[in-house]
């Protein structure tokens, strides 16, 4: 009798151990792949969707989107998702291509910047119309961003999207944290007569929100150096404006930058542009605050040079 009893025992315990590990295959291959183009997406999703989804990445780290070509490896990896966020607005054209050629009418693309207020890009390499496609460094934009990727997560995995919204709540929180602490930083600083200049048109978004705007972006093409005469043309530009600080990209060589740092005496700072180095959650948090307190130093520097 007695080992009867262990054997119905031993027999609901297994049995049950098989509903959990049948329970929990089913959970894994019900689980969507979502994928991402460029890096600061990586940071976003991850923080919007948790461990509900899978998220892979279209090409690997180290890439340089500005003049990347499309691989036979980026169409197996697009098999491989759901759903694709996207910058979709110059950034990751790259992608764009990979999209097209799969031919994957069931592909769901989430376009991250469809309610962001866009800005025109300025340059010298820029055509009429074009806008500023580096959303992802200014603090509303990536706010904005990451709700439209809750939303649109919302609306296809329903049963997830109470998860997702709070998610990006939490989120968004942060980036609002960040500007406070800035903004309170700065105090009363009058830094109304700041003129700045920098070597890539990507820094709009930010500048914006602290009432700054570009006066000059240096560079003919991202990663392309200007000639002698464009180098020439811009220090001449930088002196007649009273230019005070010239941002620059951390993570590229702009061996130009001290040719005009010597010849104008213009203060450098260094930006993140953000889409270097590994995919990494916390990448967009940790660069972004970086940017801020680089912000805030070189508007600090500014009135005192004024005499603020």
């Amino acid at each position: 009798m007695i080992k009867k009893q262990n054997s119905k025992l031993m027999l609901k315990a297994v049995s049950a151990v098989l509903l959990l590990v049948g329970a929990t295959l089913a959970q894994a291959a019900e689980k969507l792949t979502i994928g991402i183009t460029l890096q600061p997406y990586y940071s976003y999703v991850k923080a919007v969707v948790g461990d509900k989804v899978d998220v892979l990445p279209l090409v690997d780290a180290g890439f340089n989107p500005h003049n990347y070509q499309p691989q036979p490896n980026d169409l197996r990896r697009l098999k491989q998702m759901d759903v694709i966020v996207v910058n979709g607005i110059g950034h990751d054209d790259f992608a764009l291509k990979v999209i097209q050629a799969a031919n994957r009418d069931d592909l769901l693309v989430i376009e991250a910047n469809k309610d962001v207020p866009l800005l025109p890009a300025i340059g010298q390499s820029v055509g009429d119309g074009a806008v500023n496609p580096h959303t992802f460094v200014g603090l509303s934009t990536t706010i904005q961003k990451v709700y439209t990727i809750a939303n649109e997560m919302a609306k296809i995995d329903p049963e997830n999207a109470r998860y997702y919204r709070s998610n990006a709540r939490r989120y968004a929180t942060k980036f609002r944290k960040f500007k406070h602490e800035a903004m309170t930083t700065l105090g009363d600083l009058d830094t109304s007569g700041m003129v700045v200049a920098t070597t890539h048109n990507a820094y709009g978004y930010l500048l914006q929100e602290f009432g700054i705007d570009v006066a000059a972006v240096i560079e003919p093409a991202h990663g392309v150096e200007p000639s002698a005469s464009q180098l020439q043309e811009t220090i001449e530009k930088i002196r007649q404006s009273g230019i005070d600080v010239l941002f620059y990209e951390l993570n590229m060589p702009n061996r130009y930058v001290d040719t005009i740092e010597k010849a104008t005496g213009v203060q450098l700072y260094r930006f993140s542009h953000m889409t270097h180095g590994p995919y990494n959650t916390k990448k967009v948090e940790v660069e972004m605050k970086a940017n801020l307190d680089t912000l805030v130093e070189s508007m600090k520097f500014t009135a005192d040079k004024k005499g603020n």
